[in-house]
Order: structure tokens, then C-alpha cells, then sequence
């Protein structure tokens, strides 16, 4: 099994981007766990806010598709109960199988003038053939609350929107996640001119795969890597036996 992150650029149409995610996940091998950046087919693209959210109905149509023998993972816009919502969605052979609203939105960027807040209680370890996985979206990172809440994870997928003045911050933080888990990161952010790209996959040894100028960045899943280093450096994490 791969765990891959990509990274490209959002532009204005938004099927254009679809188009560009399709591609990029068609060129990923079968049983492979894909993170994409967050809003990542529309943006915040808040002067054409109504359509961005009726376009989620086609970005989720096309995403279950693509799932077939695929594991993946964005966030997107939707609304619900007349509400509004920066969603996380993971799609499994061509099913929702986990979701879960942003709880920590990014007041500088005004997000919650437009989206109401997730709840906590949804940000959680779920399991995926046996393997933990957990998520963040972007700006939850910077939470040490909710990293006591996915502590044991085996994978932890984070699509994000990260600014470019904060680049450093987002590798930072994002290694540290792994060495504190021990545990994978699959991080994925946007290559819009103003954003961090940054995008890649930490082990749990704290090694990082990073490479601002690929659409694709991906590894071998090793469960072993989780193993050894949980038993090497005993810091109350459980391995969780597959």
C-alpha cells in the first residue's frame, strides 16, 4: 500500500480542477491512500460563495468514483441544515466511509464569517483494513488538544490551505506530529503562489519526503516502522497489531 500527498494549484474553474485531481489520483497505484489539499477544487471562494457549494454535490459524485480500490482524502465545501461547512471527507471503494467539520477555524482568513464551527467530539481515530487512521484540516494543527485526541494513530492525513509566510511552521509542525505519535503524516497542501506547498510524507522516525516541485509525492507504507519505533522509543503510545 502507498500513501501519497499531492499538491497543486487551485485556479477559478472549478471543473478544471476537478479534471486536475482526477488525473493526478488516476495516476496513483490501486489500494493507495491519497490526501489532496484542502478546498482544493474551489478555494474560499467566498464573492462566489453559493457556487462553490453546489459544486460539492459534483466534487463528491466524481470522488466516490474515483475510490475504487483507493482510499481518499479533502475537504469540501457543503452545507447542511442551512449551515455552511468546510467538510473532511475520506471516500473508500466508492463509499463515504468518515467525516468530519473543521472545529478550528482561521479567523485571520475571516473562515468564520462564512463556515460554523465542527465539532470536537468528531475528530477521532477510525480504522481502515485494520490500519488507525486520524485527520486534521490545516489549522488544527497548531491544536495540542486535538493531538492528544488521535495519539496512537498509525496515519495521520492533514489537508491544508497553509500560507507561504508560515512555511516553516507548517514542516515543523507537521514532523513533530510524527515523532510524537510515531506514527505516518500524510500532509497535503495547496502550490497557489501565496501558499507553503510543503506538501509530503513524514515516517515515524521523523524522516521526511518533501518536494515542492511534484504534483505527486509518495511512499511505501511500512506497519513495521510503526512497530520498532514504539518499542524502541517506549513513550506510552500502543502499537496497534495488524
Amino acid at each position: 500500500m502507498n500513501l501519497v500527498s499531492l499538491q497543486f494549484k487551485t485556479i477559478s474553474n472549478y471543473q478544471t480542477n476537478l479534471d486536475k485531481l482526477t488525473t493526478l489520483i488516476n495516476q496513483c497505484e490501486e489500494n493507495s491512500i491519497i490526501v489532496a489539499p484542502e478546498v482544493c477544487i474551489t478555494g474560499y471562494d467566498y464573492n462566489n460563495f453559493d457556487l462553490a457549494i453546489n459544486f460539492s454535490y459534483t466534487i463528491i459524485d466524481t470522488l466516490l468514483k474515483l475510490s475504487t480500490n483507493k482510499t481518499i482524502c479533502t475537504t469540501i465545501i457543503n452545507k447542511r441544515e442551512n449551515k455552511v461547512f468546510n467538510t473532511l471527507y475520506i471516500f473508500k471503494n466508492n463509499k463515504i466511509i468518515h467525516t468530519q467539520d473543521k472545529v478550528k477555524l482561521f479567523t485571520f482568513g475571516n473562515e468564520d464569517d462564512y463556515f460554523q464551527y465542527g465539532d470536537m467530539n468528531k475528530i477521532n481515530i477510525i480504522d481502515i483494513d485494520g490500519i488507525e487512521i486520524a485527520s486534521l484540516i490545516c489549522f488544527e494543527l497548531r491544536f495540542i488538544d486535538i493531538w492528544q485526541q488521535i495519539k496512537g494513530a498509525d496515519i495521520i492525513l492533514i489537508p491544508a490551505m497553509w500560507g507561504k509566510l508560515r512555511k516553516q511552521n507548517f514542516e515543523s509542525l507537521t514532523n513533530a506530529l510524527a515523532i510524537m505519535n510515531q506514527c505516518y503524516v500524510i500532509a497535503s497542501d495547496s502550490s497557489n503562489d501565496d501558499m507553503a506547498s510543503s506538501s509530503g510524507i513524514i515516517n515515524p522516525f521523523g524522516k521526511e519526503i518533501r518536494d515542492d516541485n511534484k504534483e505527486i509525492i509518495t511512499i511505501e507504507f511500512d506497519n513495521s516502522n510503526i512497530k520498532k519505533m514504539r518499542r524502541y522509543m517506549d513513550v506510552g503510545i500502543k502499537y496497534n497489531k495488524i
